[in-house]
């Protein structure tokens, strides 16, 4: 029998002693025999690059976004196949072996690992609600494990990107007919006790990369939507048992939305004067 691929699993991180043991010990927890773990810290100031160094077999300091972080991990990785996590998230211990096997059965370059929401308070548990809408949606789901040498040739992720990015591989990829699977498996993410100042401020963050991410997918921002949109009515039933988080998750939704169309505005002003 052929020995198992190695897997590196990059986690970049700021800021986030709350969470990180429990990312870094999920993985040493797994399953699967062959990983190797890369911590990428963007200079934190608490006890996050401390605390990975108990874990990790490498640690790397850079930055200044996720997405160099990664590409960072994944230019510094040794295994055939990369999967990354946030900081706040953990896995179940047959989470890499279930991703591989999904991965070799299929002959897939990337598999994607479904998510739900852990944590507490009323905002966590509409975002919890929110989440499940989404695991019977495939398209929804962005990859998480592909191969290293695809992400090499490719390029990585884009560095004009800091929240959309994964969406961005997952486009390029299937523009260009390479196959994503979904793993049977779901990934705990840690959202702690979300409020509703903390939503706003991630989504205007992540919507200053909007006009990066338009300009290099003509449509997607609207197809994605119609197809968050559609995920929600083919669970109408789900929602309707539960009628206070549903609601609450429609607030949130729409906060969101304000939140994102700020942080769009600000990226292509901030575009424009790039240009100058």
């Amino acid at each position: 029998m052929s020995e198992e691929p190695l897997v590196s699993v990059v986690v970049p991180t700021r800021n986030n002693a709350r969470t990180i043991g429990a990312c870094l010990a999920s993985v040493r927890a797994q399953t699967y025999p062959r990983i190797e773990l890369i911590v990428v810290d963007n200079h934190s100031t608490d006890e996050t690059a401390s605390i990975a160094r108990e874990f990790a077999d490498e640690t790397f300091t850079g930055g200044p976004e996720r997405s160099a972080q990664r590409n960072l991990g994944i230019a510094e990785a040794t295994g055939q196949w990369v999967l990354w996590l946030d900081s706040d998230m953990v896995l179940p211990p047959r989470s890499v072996e279930v991703a591989v096997a999904t991965a070799l059965r299929s002959g897939a370059t990337g598999v994607a690992l479904p998510e739900r929401t852990i944590g507490s308070g009323f905002w966590t548990a509409c975002r919890a609600l929110e989440r499940e809408c989404y695991l019977d949606q495939p398209w929804l789901h962005n990859p998480r494990l592909v191969r290293r040498d695809y992400l090499l040739g490719d390029g990585g992720f884009h560095l004009a990107m800091s929240g959309p990015e994964d969406a961005d591989l997952r486009l390029r990829m299937r523009s260009e007919g390479r196959r994503i699977e979904l793993a049977p498996i779901i990934v705990d993410h840690d959202e702690g006790r979300l409020t509703v100042g903390d939503v706003l401020s991630k989504r205007y963050y992540y919507g200053r990369s909007i006009p990066a991410f338009a300009g290099q997918h003509d449509g997607a921002v609207g197809k994605q939507g119609r197809a968050v949109l559609k995920a929600y009515a083919a669970n109408w039933r789900r929602l309707a048992a539960d009628p206070a988080h549903a609601g609450g998750m429609v607030v949130l939704r729409s906060l969101e939305a304000v939140g994102y169309a700020l942080g769009a505005r600000r990226g292509r002003r901030d575009r424009a004067e790039a240009t100058r």
